[in-house]
């Protein structure tokens, strides 16, 4: 069951020119950390202090007064001599979607300690006139020489990294990497940074969200009803196939001497305008009109109800107009409901010259094949393989439907946004792969803006597909599930070599985590199919 996918993200990883950055902690306004950058991915990430921590960052200087030794060079090292006093304060509040603010109080020994660090790493590495390298400089020269706006964003922001770690400490093992931002403005702590009083700030940070079940029995005892499409009937299905093969030796004729009739070809010119409540004719329709629109009048399910029959007797070179409406259930929102008036010009107009069908058509209709009875078979167990893929996914997918339905998740506002740069990002790969986009439409809409808007539009299919994911992870817990390290291997295997052949670029690490993630949810879905009770109906 490998081969299950829960989601075609799952198995499609951003490429790295197309992924968003996310910082390991983020400040408002002009401050952010210089420490790695990564991806996203669904795996659910939690910060740990063993995980780079923010170090300094640059800003604008208060001073006009030039000095070019970025405060960015200046380090502080966390020995046993300097560690941070154990009465560094530390008040959680809980705020929605899953998240805690951590308000921190600095006391002023700290802001102190801090203070003098950087100063005399700056005075390591200024060049001041009239002092000689190692020689100590008064604290006044330093400050005048360096620029006092200078040194105290320094300070600040040795405070932060130096005392950040603690200040964590309190949700390590719970709060979401990637999600973790100081909210404080840069500027409000210039603002009130002082050595005689004590230093605050606050944190947000996104923690790991509860599931909860909405059922006595959680995941167990689930009624799923599956529908099934008549479609994928491997027997009607194989008739079909069957006569799609036939057609396909057919020439195509001209007719000369009648209307358009069932069997039929027609090449069609359509125009669409809306018709007002006067019955008057009003706007053009764009996306409803065509032009030189090949039909098969055989296959005709997508069309307009009532298109086909309208124009049925319409011979080459005539024209019929005529009004239909839109059904509340087309595929195109805006038309919806809409009333509009056709006009049809018939360009072109076929008919099928079929040979007989008899055995001496088996080898055209079916490489291989001897008989008709035989290319029947063949296609018939073809078409029971594709039906047989086709319920189990089905099941699959009102599994995982079902499963949405019946857990309530705070879905945190990183883990929604995350989750929605990778469903886009796979669709941009997918559409790369398949050649439907250049390099610069990939550039286009890779801003942030086409990220914004998709991660807006998609927020409710987002959001299903986090809490089905969350549930399936629960379940692989709760059951004790496990799959082979043979199977994860290969698996990796498999996807690292699909990525080469696309010329792709990947991290063999997050590979790893999502061939883990599709494994997971495959071992999970396989033991619901075994425990639940599963209805199959047909549409």
């Amino acid at each position: 069951m490998e081969a299950v996918l829960l989601n075609s993200a799952l198995r499609l990883l951003l490429p790295t020119r197309c992924r968003p950055s996310f910082y390991p902690v983020s400040i408002p306004q002009t401050v952010s950390f210089s420490s790695g950058l990564s991806p996203p991915r669904f795996r659910i990430r939690i910060f740990s202090r063993s995980h780079s921590l923010p170090g300094f960052f640059s800003h604008p200087s208060r001073n006009s007064r030039p000095f070019h030794v970025s405060a960015s060079a200046v380090a502080v090292q966390k020995t046993g001599k300097d560690r941070s006093p154990a009465d560094v304060l530390v008040t959680e509040t809980k705020e929605p979607n899953s998240s805690v603010r951590l308000s921190v109080e600095v006391p002023p020994a700290v802001c102190q300690q801090c203070y003098r660090k950087v100063l005399d790493e700056f005075a390591n590495q200024a060049k001041i006139p009239g002092f000689r390298p190692g020689k100590k400089v008064p604290e006044n020269i330093l400050v005048n020489y360096i620029g006092r706006n200078n040194v105290q964003q320094a300070a600040i922001e040795a405070t932060l990294k130096r005392t950040l770690p603690q200040a964590m400490a309190s949700v390590e093992g719970r709060a979401l990497k990637d999600s973790v931002r100081i909210v404080t403005k840069f500027s409000e702590m210039y603002d009130v940074f002082s050595l005689q009083d004590a230093f605050r700030y606050e944190v947000v940070a996104d923690v790991a969200p509860e599931v909860k079940w909405l059922s006595e029995n959680k995941y167990k005892n689930l009624m799923i009803v599956v529908e099934i499409d008549n479609i994928i009937e491997a027997q009607s299905a194989s008739e079909r196939e069957l006569q799609w093969r036939h057609k396909a030796l057919g020439l195509l004729k001209i007719v000369t001497d009648r209307g358009l009739q069932i069997g039929d070809l027609v090449v069609l010119d359509i125009f669409a305008k809306t018709i007002g409540l006067d019955e008057s004719e009003g706007e053009k329709i764009p996306s409803a009109e065509r032009k030189g629109f090949y039909l098969d009048t055989e296959e005709s399910d997508n069309l307009l109800p009532g298109f086909l029959d309208s124009i049925i007797g319409i011979r080459q070179g005539e024209t019929k107009s005529f009004p239909l409406q839109f059904p509340e259930s087309w595929e195109q929102e805006n038309l919806r409901g809409i009333r509009a008036q056709f006009t049809v010009e018939c360009k072109e107009l076929f008919y099928r010259d079929l040979p007989q069908l008899d055995d001496s058509l088996a080898e055209n209709l079916l490489p291989g094949c001897n008989s008709l009875d035989q290319v029947r078979e063949a296609i018939l167990q073809r078409c029971k393989e594709v039906e047989q893929t086709a319920i189990e996914q089905a099941t699959d997918n009102a599994i995982l439907d079902q499963l949405s339905k019946i857990v309530e998740v705070d879905l945190p506002k990183s883990l929604l946004e995350e989750q929605g740069r990778q469903l886009y990002g796979a669709k941009l790969l997918h559409l790369q792969v398949e050649k439907k986009i250049n390099e610069s439409q990939l550039a286009s809409l890779s801003s942030e803006r086409s990220v914004g808007q998709f991660i807006n539009n998609e927020k409710e299919n987002i959001s299903k597909i986090i809490k089905q994911m969350l549930a399936v992870n629960e379940i692989f817990k709760c059951e004790n599930l496990q799959f082979s390290t043979e199977e994860l291997v290969k698996e990796v295997e498999n996807s690292i070599l699909e990525f080469k052949c696309h010329n792709q670029e990947y991290d063999e690490e997050r590979v790893r985590d999502q061939v883990q993630d599709v494994l997971e949810g495959a071992k999970v879905l396989e033991w619901l199919r075994e425990n639940a009770e599963i209805q199959y109906v047909k549409q």
